[in-house]
């Protein structure tokens, strides 16, 4: 979905609290309970920040972190733990982390934290996504369609920064669900149509409709496929239509 974020934390609570929190904002989110699942995600995936736990089974935080950055990872870190001592955070800055949050703390903090973190990368290429006068800025969700400030819910933005990394190309339900809800598509939930349907009126406030229904195969964002732009708005079988027409 969207920006990929990696939680390493053996607190079964804790690890529910943050990712939660964070998907609801849009985000991605794989957890690992131990070291070595972690210091495994670390090194074969790449990730746009990196939310490290102190102390873990198996290597601990502040060993993950030194071999992540001897192996030249430059990722945003935020250290979790329950050590709040200048002495721990010292330790825990001078071996790599990018910040600091002390057990317990609010997720208003966290999410405050993991976006300024995400802000500090903006020069890196990828931040600034674009799709002919649609817009999406990665550090700060900002969506725009020409000019305009789209008021988008975080799966509306999760759904949207999707097709815009996949332009011209067909994405079937079970694709999008996957990717966007983290979740296997069951064939009879009409969520991702209401959620396209009220992705699409916020874009065609603005201009033309560039998110097209494939009949049978999913959404294309782009120039519609011949014979599909009249289909989708007459067919009893294109996916909006008891949408639109209750």
């Amino acid at each position: 979905m969207s920006v990929k974020i990696l939680l390493i934390e053996d607190d079964t609570e804790i690890a529910e609290f943050i990712s939660l929190g964070l998907r609801d904002e849009g985000f991605s989110i794989e957890h690992v309970r131990d070291g070595h699942s972690g210091e495994d995600r670390l090194l074969k995936e790449s990730w746009d920040l990196v939310i490290l736990d102190w102390w873990i089974p198996g290597p601990d935080g502040v060993t993950l972190l030194k071999s992540f950055r001897a192996a030249g990872k430059t990722t945003p870190v935020l250290f979790l733990t329950a050590r709040d001592t200048i002495a721990n955070r010292v330790e825990g800055l001078n071996t790599g982390a990018d910040d600091y949050l002390c057990k317990p703390f609010a997720f208003e903090e966290l999410l405050a934290r993991s976006k300024a973190l995400l802000r500090r990368s903006t020069s890196a290429p990828g931040t600034l996504w674009k799709y002919k006068d649609v817009s999406f800025d990665l550090s700060t969700n900002r969506a725009e369609r020409a000019g305009n400030i789209l008021l988008l819910t975080a799966r509306e933005q999760s759904l949207l920064f999707f097709f815009i990394r996949h332009p011209d190309e067909v994405l079937s339900r079970t694709r999008l669900y996957e990717h966007v809800w983290q979740e296997q598509y069951d064939g009879l939930s009409n969520t991702l149509e209401v959620h396209i349907m009220e992705l699409r009126r916020k874009l065609e406030a603005h201009g033309p409709r560039i998110i097209h229904t494939v009949r049978g195969r999913g959404y294309m964002l782009g120039e519609p496929l011949p014979g599909e732009s009249l289909s989708e708005m007459v067919s009893e079988n294109s996916p909006d239509f008891s949408l639109k027409s209750s």
